[in-house]
């Protein structure tokens, strides 16, 4: 350990201040708490490379500046560095010294007034810079940090003189949380630094995931004195965690031991990512860490093209450079070496190589990019533009012409004895043009332009290591996060060949949805099925969308499908068997209808009214046919016409057996002497049977159709994956009306066929009436509960069936016997049959009477 108080400094025309961190930790052997001597002096160890090369760039740029005739010709720029090895008091020491011109720090006066002090660069560190900035900006002194990238120091109204040329962090939690959603990591640890920059950065970058719908298992804090107590129980969470994906908002100094002992125990499969705080940073060119290490992703600041700079460093010598009081104590760090305890000029001349024993003689080509890149500059990069700015803003003060000054009558500053605050306006509103031909500017809130690069660290089986460029983040850009995966493969690390995972619950595939699970966070859940007729066509949905009436779930319940439109048809089987039934039974019917004509002159057909039976046969035949209008897709005719045929044809049906009944019962009451009913006897009574109950049904039909007409209609709450094509019958009151006037209609005739069904007549059709009225009401009355208990089309199959079997119950039970008596038993189709028959019912009847009187 060394005492770095000396200062690293060159004398010129004008003088460029620069405090930064050279050194990474500070050390404070002895504390007097009770205050009886001074502080002891800091002591540092450990170069910090990237900020010693930033040095570096500011002397290379300041030497370029001096030579170059565009910019403060005949002006020699110099310099006065100090390192606050990462010491609040060391910063705010070099900061007063800068200001105070001397070697004591004398606050609010100046002990030399030339060369003038045009501004201060640093710190590099945020906690450091923004001590700094409290104190320069109260005197409006102009300050520019290539490295502090705490977002509050965009605030100008606290810290009105502090300009940067580093990437403001307030854009690392946006670039952290599209870099997780691109990859669709949801379920993230964060480690964090205990200090403002840390704190703060992570807090927005928590805020920011919970908005985007990311996870957080663990929050931790690394404290800035770690102990192996605090590094146990943060690598033991760490190791318990089901997160794959780690994002550190840290420093280095807090990072390194944390990464050590995550090396050491073997902790393997974890995706790193970070902020430019620690990527790139030295913790890299730790070879131990490099397994653990390989495929990290994180954001870097913009790597910058520095023409020269990099023949620059391959020429350092510290034997030869001994302006830079910094740069043996990094050779001994960058080659693993010691310097001999004395060293002058014979000795070096002498000095061989050993090991561990410093030469002068390493070559700086020959060091790993990990531990010193000579090839990409991004803070580097940060500190040379910082030099030109404050460079260009020092010409355009000097080089102001009267009359068209900024200031207060267009006046210009004195180049020998400018106001601080008169420097600040020039840099404020500097546009500078670097070696390289890069422009640079300031926001309003003294800010560069928010670009990032996205950086993945390799590791291959040669033992070589490097970052490579994978994307980049552009806030002013839509999208903000590019990749160029195209171009370079990204290294997932230790066996991982693809993009892992990190989710605290697998994907809810299209079909289902996501349930929260209690007590866990919003990413932890797990998937349900949607139900049936909803669906979820996308990953991890969150509900189920029902689907339109008209369509249905698929059987993933992905897609919305249209519903099959359903009715019985013609086609199908069950539509096939009824419209064949239908067509049979009309067959039977014409084919008895024409035995009926043929055999019109015998006793059989002509002994129960032949007229009547013709139009019974004909009305059988409407009901056969009408039951074709209820198979097919119901249209608007249809649903009117069933019904209405349906209704007339069964009324025209059972009024015809009605009036054959009661014909049979008038004509054999007309026999008997002076009988009252002889006049009822003949076809107007039976036709006005027929017609008055036709004329009824008739109107019946008409006031349901005028008021309330069946018509077609998509029904869509019958089955959930079809919609059934029907008829909606209007008013089921009337339905009911027609089929109850049916029924009572067909209840008469029962009846009256029943009270005749032992008249002495062997053609006598009052039992086959009967028994054929039993089926009609039989088959009636079960139709009303199937009916209403079928849905779809099997209420126009339920319907068929009642009109064919009881149309069929009517031709079968009333003509059968007929066909039966023409066909088998001619013998008793005679007249001379009927005439012996009615004797024998006479003498019956005699025979009753007397022994009725002989009881008597």
């Amino acid at each position: 350990m060394t005492d770095n108080s000396e200062v690293y400094s060159r004398e010129g025309d004008m003088i460029f201040g620069i405090v930064t961190a050279v050194h990474q930790e500070t050390y404070f052997p002895s504390t007097n708490y009770l205050f009886t001597g001074p502080p002891a002096p800091k002591r540092c160890e450990r170069i910090h490379t990237e900020l010693y090369q930033s040095v570096l760039a500011m002397v290379f740029t300041i030497n370029e500046i001096n030579q170059s005739p565009h910019i403060l010709p005949n002006t020699t720029l110099g310099f006065w560095i100090h390192d606050s090895c990462y010491s609040v008091v060391g910063a705010i020491e070099g900061t007063l010294l800068q200001l105070s011109g001397g070697k004591k720090t004398i606050p609010n006066y100046s002990c030399q007034s030339i060369p003038r002090l045009a501004g201060i660069i640093g710190d590099g560190t945020s906690t450091l810079a923004l001590s700094m900035a409290r104190l320069l900006g109260a005197m409006r002194f102009t300050q520019i940090s290539s490295a502090a990238a705490l977002p509050i120091l965009s605030d100008k109204v606290q810290f009105p003189a502090f300009l940067r040329t580093v990437t403001s962090l307030s854009f690392q939690p946006h670039a952290l949380v599209q870099l997780l959603l691109h990859f669709g990591w949801t379920w993230i640890g964060i480690l964090t630094s205990d200090n403002d920059l840390g704190l703060q950065g992570s807090q927005v970058l928590r805020d920011e995931a919970v908005k985007h719908g990311i996870c957080i298992e663990f929050f931790e804090i690394l404290p800035t004195q770690i102990t192996q107590a605090s590094l146990s129980h943060v690598i033991d969470i760490v190791e318990r965690s089901t997160v794959n994906v780690i994002v550190c908002h840290t420093y280095v100094m807090q990072i390194m031991p944390f990464l050590k002992e995550i090396s050491k125990r073997q902790i393997y499969g974890k995706i790193w990512t970070g902020v430019t705080m620690w990527i790139p940073s030295a913790v890299f060119s730790e070879r131990g860490l490099w397994v653990t290490l390989n495929g990290t992703l994180g954001f870097a600041l913009h790597s910058g093209d520095i023409p020269g700079f990099t023949e620059y460093l391959l020429n350092k010598q510290p034997l030869k450079d001994t302006e830079d009081i910094f740069l043996m104590r990094a050779w001994e760090q960058f080659f693993n070496c010691k310097w001999p305890p004395i060293l002058n000029g014979t000795t070096a001349r002498n000095m061989t190589e050993r090991n561990g024993i410093c030469s002068g003689k390493e070559k700086i080509q020959s060091l790993d990019t990990s531990v010193f890149d000579v090839h990409d500059f991004r803070f580097t990069y940060c500190a040379h533009v910082a030099v030109y700015v404050l460079a260009q803003a020092l010409h355009d003060l000097l080089h102001c012409k009267p009359q068209e000054g900024p200031f207060t009558n267009k006046s210009c500053a004195d180049p020998m004895n400018f106001k601080p605050w008169q420097m600040l306006h020039y840099v404020k509103n500097v546009h500078v043009r670097t070696s390289a031909g890069n422009e640079f500017f300031f926001d309003s809130n003294g800010d560069s332009r928010p670009f990032l690069e996205l950086l993945n660290w390799h590791t291959d089986s040669n033992d070589t290591s490097r970052f490579v460029k994978v994307g980049t983040f552009d806030a002013n850009s839509n999208p903000p996060l590019k990749l160029e995966s195209h171009k370079n493969s990204i290294i997932w690390g230790r066996k991982l060949t693809q993009v892992p995972l990190s989710i605290c619950s697998e994907i809810c595939a299209p079909g289902y949805r996501k349930s929260a699970i209690a007590g866990r966070p919003h990413c932890c859940f797990n998937c349900i099925p949607c139900p049936p007729g909803s669906i979820a066509n996308k990953t991890d949905s969150l509900d189920c969308t029902r689907c339109p009436d008209d369509h249905w779930s698929s059987s993933e319940k992905d897609i919305c499908i249209p519903k099959e439109i359903d009715f019985l048809s013609y086609e199908e089987p069950l539509g096939f068997i009824l419209v064949f039934s239908s067509i049979f039974l009309f067959v039977n019917a014409i084919v008895i209808l024409g035995i009926f004509i043929w055999y019109r002159l015998t006793p059989v057909v002509r002994a129960n009214n032949v007229q009547l039976s013709y139009f019974l046969l004909f009305a059988i035949m409407l009901c056969f046919l009408c039951s074709l209008v209820f198979i097919g897709q119901p249209s608007r005719m249809t649903c009117i016409l069933r019904q209405v045929i349906f209704g007339m044809s069964f009324s025209l049906c059972v009024s015809s057996v009605l009036a054959k009944t009661a014909m049979v019962v008038i004509a054999f009451r007309a026999t008997k002497p002076n009988s009252s009913l002889r006049k009822w006897v003949g076809y107007r009574t039976s036709y006005s049977i027929v017609l008055s109950c036709t004329f009824t049904q008739t109107a019946i039909v008409a006031v349901w159709l005028g008021t309330s007409a069946p018509f077609p209609e998509l029904n869509m709450t019958a089955f959930n994956w079809k919609i059934v094509a029907e008829c909606n019958e209007g008013s089921i009151l009337m339905f009911y009306c027609m089929l109850a006037f049916l029924g009572l209609l067909a209840f008469i005739s029962f009846g009256i066929a029943f009270l005749a069904r032992n008249l002495p007549d062997r053609f006598n059709e009052a039992k086959f009436i009967t028994f054929s009225m039993l089926v009609f009401l039989s088959v009636w009355l079960s139709f009303i509960p199937a009916y209403l208990s079928t849905k779809g089309k099997y209420v126009a199959a339920v319907e068929v069936f009642a009109i064919l079997s009881s149309a069929a119950g009517l031709l079968y039970c009333i003509f059968a016997p007929k066909m039966y008596i023409i066909f088998r038993r001619p013998d008793i189709n005679t007249k001379e049959n009927i005439v012996s028959t009615s004797s024998r019912a006479s003498k019956s009847k005699s025979k009753t009477k007397f022994q009725v009187s002989s009881r008597d």
